[in-house]
């Protein structure tokens, strides 16, 4: 497959709480390439740091990267940091 490459920001899944699962929205031009709005594993990177992780419904039609501390700090990311998002894999390739 070709990459699928965004631009994103990381934010907590509930940001009432402040705190919790990180995440990344993905553009919703790219939810069909990824399989639609349904949970599984992808590979990818941000910037320059490799991961593997999920991709999960968000609700109101929109899909999430999730974006653990151990990736936000080989990226040196954090909550309300803007990021590029490369996907390379989607499932168990």
């Amino acid at each position: 497959m070709e990459p699928i490459r965004f631009k994103s920001e990381i934010r907590y899944w509930n940001p009432e709480k402040l705190s919790g699962l990180a995440v990344a929205d993905i553009p919703s031009e790219h939810v069909a390439a990824i399989g639609g709005l349904k949970q599984q594993r992808v590979t990818g990177r941000i910037g320059s740091a490799d991961f593997i992780s999920n991709v999960m419904p968000a609700g109101r039609g929109r899909l999430a990267l999730s974006v653990s501390k151990a990736m936000q700090q080989a990226a040196k990311v954090g909550i309300g940091d803007a990021i590029e998002v490369e996907i390379g894999s989607i499932g168990r390739d």
